[in-house]
């Protein structure tokens, strides 16, 4: 049997493990290599190491890739991302339910037109892998050719994401809800077509609470219950009118994470987006079971839902994960997203490092979603999944980082000034899917 072997040649970093939150990582948290070297046989990493070492092992005629002057690190990971909303991002002026009813519903509509499905979702992937993003948990719309679409554009790029269809029986339009079991039906479908199936996997996805009667709800439980291997993604008290509305709609339970729990909709696969306005028992309640919160924070500052408290969620031992939502989020980039972490956080009196802004989208992503033994990091075994950043993209960017002294010191600079630019090429499964236009990786 013939093996595919590559080398890519150049600086490296990767986390191994959570850094903690100060600006000197944790002993044996972090990997940075000046001149590295990922060795890639079949679309996994074979080996990670000093080019000198790996040099002496290397097959002949093996294919080198001098990635020198750049940095490669784990491809980018986005735990929550409306692919359907593409084309309405930056919208004017609107707070979350009339963002809804103004921008999102009319926009999804169109996704009943298979053709515009399918230019839609490689729109979208080319805009992600352009973005260094190479595995996301993506909501698709209501209509079941829209998850055909992705999940077959995904697969044909030999992409590892997550998707689902979104069900929603009532408070939407007509065009847009499902029959009450008939969505679930279609999900049912989807995920044997899909699930499981090279690197895909399917997420269960109700929108929010409002959007689903009590019936959808728990057929939806019942689905997830009988297959744990499934995801499930929603949102969560992202907004205060948000929250009086299901308090209203489910007088019977006790609070809006309630209703998810009392449908069996709370689990270690289970992503809930935006979880502003909890509190302490609630974060409690969502930890015990393993489930995270997607915190979308370019998202929540422009539709003025709220500051997301990172530190509260960490110290009842709930796991966050890092999302652009797009198109409330104004960025598909994971930079974009560091960025408006870091101002969150900022305000909150929490600032984002270096060290953990990249551990975050990277390892820490990929461990919310349960794929830590697959992505997320450059070890042996590992899918080949990797960002080529280019610290020369923009010449503020390059300007910043020569006057750096440490690791630490760069990392950050990168973080905040870093955009869709700064990713030279994207690799997934071994494979290189994008090549910034202006960068052509040579032989060494």
């Amino acid at each position: 049997m013939t093996h595919s072997h590559r080398l890519l040649r150049g600086a490296l970093f990767t986390c191994l493990d959570d850094p903690g939150e100060d600006n000197t990582p944790l002993p044996d948290t972090t990997r940075y290599l000046e001149d590295g070297a990922i060795w890639i046989v079949d679309g996994h990493i074979h080996a990670v190491d000093d080019y000198a070492t790996l040099a002496a092992q290397l097959p002949p005629e093996i294919e080198v890739v001098d990635y020198r002057g750049k940095l490669m690190m784990p491809g980018f990971i986005d735990s929550h991302v409306h692919y359907v909303q593409l084309d309405i991002m930056a919208s004017y002026g609107h707070q979350l339910l009339d963002w809804l009813n103004d921008y999102t519903f009319p926009a999804e509509c169109r996704f009943a037109d298979a053709e515009h499905a399918r230019h839609a979702a490689e729109r979208f992937l080319d805009e992600l892998l352009r973005a260094g993003t190479t595995t996301a948990q993506v909501f698709c719309s209501s209509h079941p050719n829209s998850v055909d679409s992705f999940f077959s554009a995904a697969q044909r790029r030999q992409l590892r994401m997550l998707a689902g269809k979104v069900l929603m029986d009532r408070h939407a339009p007509a065009a847009l809800t499902d029959d009450t079991l008939g969505g679930v039906r279609d999900s049912e479908r989807l995920i044997a077509n899909w699930h499981g199936r090279d690197r895909l996997a399917y997420t269960l996805t109700p929108r929010f609470a409002p959007t689903s009667t009590r019936e959808q709800l728990d057929a939806v439980g019942g689905v997830l219950r009988s297959a744990p291997d499934l995801y499930l993604q929603t949102h969560l008290s992202e907004n205060r009118g948000e929250i009086a509305w299901v308090a209203e709609l489910f007088p019977e339970r006790r609070d809006y994470l309630d209703v998810y729990e009392h449908y069996g909709l709370v689990g270690p696969r289970s992503t809930f987006a935006h979880g502003i306005h909890l509190d302490h028992d609630q974060r409690r309640r969502l930890a015990e079971p393993g489930a995270n919160i997607a915190f979308c924070p370019t998202s929540n500052l422009f539709l003025g839902s709220g500051l997301m408290d990172r530190l509260a969620c960490r110290d009842a031992g709930l796991a966050t994960s890092l999302a652009s939502d797009v198109g409330a989020g104004t960025s598909l980039s994971g930079f974009g997203t560091l960025q408006g972490a870091y101002q969150v956080g900022a305000l909150l009196g929490q600032p984002l490092t270096g060290w953990q802004g990249f551990y975050r989208l990277t390892l820490g992503n990929a461990r919310a979603l349960h794929l830590a033994d697959r992505i997320g990091s450059l070890q042996p075994g590992y899918e080949a999944d990797i960002v080529v950043l280019d610290p020369d993209a923009t010449p503020l960017l390059s300007r910043r980082l020569s006057c750096a002294t440490t690791l630490a010191e760069r990392l950050f600079a990168l973080m905040m000034l870093g955009d869709d630019r700064t990713v030279a090429a994207t690799w997934a499964n071994g494979r290189p899917v994008h090549v910034r236009d202006s960068v052509a990786a040579g032989s060494a």
